[in-house]
């Protein structure tokens, strides 16, 4: 069975994969590894995990104005999550994500969730994400 959920659209794009949601706020910049799309933070509870091709779900961003083009460089080398489900809206990788289109053609979609929607969403296996902000919670 599948539910839908509308979500803001910080970057428009398309989007079905697994879900890997994080637990903490992450940097990207030094703390996220824009060559193999792993979590390189020690720090973070989890670290090491990789979030290549997956729809990533976290509460925020933390940190610098580095974090575009650590992100915008994980899309260019297609080791990116294939979308994020963010808790609120994140300016830097909205910003990622749109200079990576601008230059590379390449889709991954932003999109914010309100609180009770983004719990739902985070505890899901896979979904899909449409240019509109639909989220098709599945199986994918």
């Amino acid at each position: 069975m599948t539910a839908t959920i509308k979500a803001q659209v910080l970057v428009p794009g398309t989007a079905s994969a697994q879900v890997c949601a994080l637990g903490e706020p992450l940097s990207f910049w030094g703390g996220y590894d824009p060559v193999t799309g792993t979590i390189l933070d020690v720090r973070h509870p989890q670290s090491g995990i990789c979030l290549a091709g997956k729809i990533t779900i976290l509460p925020s961003a933390r940190g610098s104005a580095g974090t575009p083009a650590c992100i915008a460089e994980a899309i260019r080398r297609g080791v990116a999550p294939a979308g994020f489900v963010l808790g609120t809206p994140d300016v830097n990788i909205a910003t990622g994500a749109r200079v990576a289109f601008e230059l590379y053609r390449a889709d991954c979609p932003v999109v914010c969730a309100d609180t009770d929607d983004y719990d739902r969403l985070a505890c899901s296996a896979a979904l899909e994400i449409a240019a509109d902000g639909t989220i098709t919670i599945g199986e994918t």
